[in-house]
């Protein structure tokens, strides 16, 4: 009965967009439909199957799922936890008076949190299928309480474009440091469930990434353009700042690789004479930066920096900003993974492709694109 109802519901709310109903032909129908995407809903009476309406432009998604359900509820479950083993702070404890929870138990919260792991236990541990010629890792820090002290650890996330052009998180991490063996030993995970087909990894000059890149992905890194701008632009001082990188961003302006490698020296050249240290520092980072001209002109604007993960970084940081002090590492993992689950998911019913078939079916032969290993 559940199913029926909700079935039906979808069906109405498709109608809605679509301006006509199932199969009617008419002239206010303002969009086609595109079949149906199968989900299992979980309910207090049990596991509902679903068929969600797609739609050929645009996306549709049933309100009643409450697609940041599963976040908020992993936020409520770190908070609930922290605050019932007596290691929270203040605004951590006034947020549970705020959310009318201080009578919660401790078993209570254990088996809320143990429902939320096994869910982002499988999706972070899920296989990975196909090539995947572009991911994206990121970074980012949280405080923890371990052994009685409070830490700062970081918060490693991954994503990629698949050969369909299709993206998705393809896993999260938690290390103390940002070192050679922490970046190995996490591309070794993702490999191991499946990851390969890796032309290019963007990220920022973390510690140790290049080398760890080359020795289990053997793909080429794209240094984040952004991030190195602003490197840049603390060697050009207050007044050359404008100046500088109006003269770098010439560079990028170019069309193809060999032309933007040109200009990019000529510029080098054009500052040494009175900034030799940034001219040394452009010479150093050339083929890091300029990696990403050597693939299509159509994804270079998602290629160039890690600012695709922006919004899943943002999401993130206000989340976690609320708990503050995580009370352990599974926190963490728990709360970050549902966030993560969740904008898998809403990527998942977006109708269009993060980039076209047609232009990124030719990587996965293309010697243009297809680099030697960089020495560890």
């Amino acid at each position: 009965m559940i199913g029926f109802a909700a079935q039906r519901l979808m069906e109405l709310e498709v109608e809605g967009l679509t301006g006509a109903t199932y199969g009617e032909k008419s002239q206010d129908r303002l969009v086609q439909r595109n079949g149906y995407r199968d989900r299992i809903w979980e309910t207090r009476a049990g596991s509902v199957e679903l068929r969600i309406p797609k739609l050929r432009k645009g996306s549709y998604f049933p309100g009643f799922l409450e697609p940041r359900r599963m976040a908020e509820k992993a936020l409520a479950a770190v908070v609930q936890e922290a605050y019932v083993h007596g290691v929270s702070t203040r605004s951590v404890d006034d947020l549970v008076q705020a959310m009318g929870i201080s009578g919660i138990s401790k078993s209570q919260v254990s088996r809320l949190c143990t429902e939320i792991d096994e869910k982002v236990k499988t999706f972070l541990q899920r296989p990975l299928e196909g090539d995947w010629p572009y991911l994206w890792i990121d970074a980012t820090y949280v405080k923890v309480r371990q052994n009685g002290r409070i830490v700062s650890v970081a918060v490693i996330i991954a994503v990629g474009v698949n050969n369909d052009g299709r993206r998705e998180v393809l896993g999260m991490d938690i290390g103390p440091s940002e070192a050679e063996t922490f970046w190995t030993a996490f591309l070794r995970k993702l490999a191991r469930r499946g990851l390969r087909g890796v032309k290019l990894v963007i990220s920022d000059a973390h510690e140790g990434i290049k080398a760890a890149i080359a020795k289990v992905l053997h793909a080429t890194w794209q240094r984040c353009r952004v991030h190195f701008m602003r490197n840049v632009l603390a060697h050009a001082g207050r007044q050359g700042r404008r100046v500088v990188s109006a003269f770098i961003a010439t560079a990028f302006a170019q069309d193809d690789a060999e032309a933007a490698r040109a200009q990019w020296r000529r510029v080098s050249d054009q500052l040494r004479p009175k900034l030799p240290k940034l001219a040394a520092f452009l010479d150093e980072a050339e083929a890091d930066v300029l990696a990403y001209m050597s693939f299509p002109a159509q994804h270079r604007v998602k290629l160039h920096s890690t600012n695709p993960l922006e919004r899943v970084n943002g999401e993130i940081k206000r989340r976690t900003d609320v708990v503050g002090i995580f009370p352990n590492e599974e926190a963490i993992t728990r709360l970050v993974g549902a966030i993560l689950l969740e904008q898998n998911d809403e990527w998942a019913v977006q109708r269009g492709r993060y980039m076209t078939l047609e232009t990124i079916a030719p990587l996965g032969d293309d010697p243009a694109v297809s680099f030697p290993a960089i020495a560890s």
